[in-house]
């Protein structure tokens, strides 16, 4: 038969999967890191957001290397057992590795990796399911937003969005008015996404990206130490190697005057 001249379809945006390939990759360069790096760092992340995170990434190009992938992949690459681990007890990070976390290996020691990664904690506009971090309400009148300390009317094209988001504002020469105040979300309220684009709207941020350590593995000793944030510090504890021994740590106080004791001052116990 000839061959069909009807017109085709041609999808510009479909592109291969990389699949494998890039699973192998991930495992590969994990791997070849663990010797390079005197320290490994399991981290979490709150609020994710990739451009601040690129930022953390930026500022720790000089002397570390971050991976943010799979989960499953980055426990099998720092193995599942003692005998498929690349590095006496790297084993001991894995199950540390869940939910939206990464690893980071640096030559940083403890103290300086946790006062850094505390020092940036930028704002961000909530996202739905985010718990609001203070109470918000508009204020009967001309409706306006404050993006750098200087009230802005909002636009009039806005105000048919407003009313859909259940606002009861009406149209007064050409201004967005409001007859009364309307209250957005109440502190500790769970944010739904009608809440969350009015508070986009009136440039309101309450979503702080935030980076934290959850482990620590050190290459000289081999000790894996477990990173838990309190309200007056941070408190860590050493979990037991292969030999059995262990140590522990009081809580460390965040403050920058004081990182040079940190980790410092384990003690051992029988």
């Amino acid at each position: 038969m000839p061959k069909s001249k009807r017109a085709k379809v041609v999808h510009l945006t479909k592109t291969q999967k990389k699949g494998k390939e890039l699973t192998l990759r991930l495992y590969a360069n994990i791997q070849e890191c663990v010797p390079q790096f005197p320290y490994i760092y399991v981290f979490s992340v709150e609020n994710m957001r990739n451009n601040y995170l690129k930022n953390v990434r930026a500022d720790l190009a000089g002397d570390s290397r971050i991976f943010f992938g799979k989960t499953s992949v980055m426990a099998r690459a720092l193995g599942d057992s003692p005998s498929t681990e690349p590095f006496p007890s790297t084993s001991l990070l894995s199950p540390h590795l869940s939910g939206p976390c990464g690893l980071i290996f640096s030559h940083r020691d403890p103290p300086t990796m946790l006062a850094h990664l505390d020092a940036y904690h930028p704002l961000s506009y909530a996202r739905a399911g985010t718990i609001s971090t203070s109470a918000f309400s508009l204020l009967s009148g001309p409706l306006v937003y404050d993006p750098e300390g200087e009230s802005t009317p909002i636009p009039a094209e806005q105000e048919p969005m407003l009313r859909k988001l259940g606002v009861p504002t009406r149209m007064e020469k050409g201004r967005v008015m409001l007859d009364e105040p309307f209250e957005v979300c109440k502190e500790g309220e769970i944010l739904g996404s009608g809440q969350t684009t009015l508070l986009k709207m009136f440039r309101v941020t309450m979503a702080e990206f935030r980076v934290s350590v959850k482990a620590c593995w050190t290459k000289e000793t081999g000790e894996v130490r477990v990173v838990r944030v309190a309200k007056d510090g941070v408190d860590s504890e050493t979990i037991p190697n292969e030999n059995g021994s262990k140590a522990r740590m009081e809580v460390m106080e965040m403050g920058m005057e004081e990182k040079d004791e940190g980790f410092e001052g384990f003690e051992a116990e029988g």
